[in-house]
């Protein structure tokens, strides 16, 4: 039995019981990547060289162990043409003694194809997570510059579906007021999940991430001011009886729902 505490039941906890990372610094260089946050906080990084990510070869090279639930990969940064190679080795290696694997991308189309087909044999052992928080391609590289735009990630989606693949969803954050698109979008091909969450502490984030122009200012107190409670209420009314939503903490707590009290249920 996991003894962690209701309260901490969140973020990567909500999904998994463990998270690995290969690297320090993504390029897809979000606004809101809490991650990039703590490494400017903690001066790992600066706002310019995290959107060059470099390995952690400790993690790389470390012996893998046979947990009981979800791992995550990755966290705090992406799946990519630089750290593919990297990201294949290690997700075999925990794949090969039984584990399975939670795998989070915003994915490029050419790596989920090559992870699909160098992973086949584990598929059973394999859920991905693609995340798309809009349909809107101008909101997505806004908010996530360096990242694949939004019909790369629903190709990428339909292929890990095609190939027979685990296949969900997370909207966390929602990064415009027009979710509804991206579910009516991506449900054809989710076989598990659709994650629906609100922007977390985004205003802070932004500051410690550099990330503070007017611009950027006026556009995250509009997003945040479009998932008000009553706006939230609204969202869980409309989707409250679609058996593929789930909803994050950020909007149980809203709605008044019991979190979870043990790490990785994935509900």
């Amino acid at each position: 039995m996991n003894n962690t505490t209701q309260q901490n039941i969140s973020g990567t906890k909500e999904w998994a019981v463990a998270n690995i990372n290969i690297a320090k610094g993504c390029e897809n260089d979000c606004k809101y990547c809490y991650a990039k946050g703590n490494s400017i906080r903690f001066k790992r990084s600066t706002k310019d060289s995290w959107k060059t990510p470099e390995f952690n070869q400790k993690t790389i090279n470390a012996k893998v162990k046979k947990v009981d639930g979800k791992i995550m990969f990755p966290t705090s940064h992406d799946i990519t043409p630089f750290n593919l190679s990297e990201s294949i080795v290690l997700m075999e290696k925990n794949l090969l003694i039984g584990n399975k694997m939670l795998i989070v991308s915003k994915p490029r189309l050419d790596c989920i194809k090559i992870i699909c087909d160098r992973l086949v044999d584990c598929k059973d052992q394999i859920l991905f997570r693609f995340t798309i928080g809009s349909a809107n391609n101008e909101v997505l590289k806004f908010w996530e510059p360096g990242a694949s735009s939004f019909e790369e990630r629903l190709a990428s989606l339909k292929y890990a579906y095609e190939n027979g693949y685990q296949t969900s969803i997370s909207s966390e954050p929602m990064l415009d007021d027009n979710i509804d698109k991206v579910i009516n979008a991506v449900t054809p091909y989710v076989t598990d999940s659709i994650w629906l969450g609100k922007v977390n502490r985004l205003k802070s984030i932004l500051g410690v991430n550099k990330e503070n122009d007017k611009i950027t200012i006026q556009k995250a107190e509009e997003l945040i001011n479009s998932q008000n409670d009553e706006a939230i209420k609204e969202l869980y009314e409309k989707h409250k009886d679609n058996k593929l939503i789930k909803w994050k903490e950020s909007i149980k707590k809203v709605i008044g729902i019991k979190l979870n009290e043990e790490a990785g249920l994935d509900v």
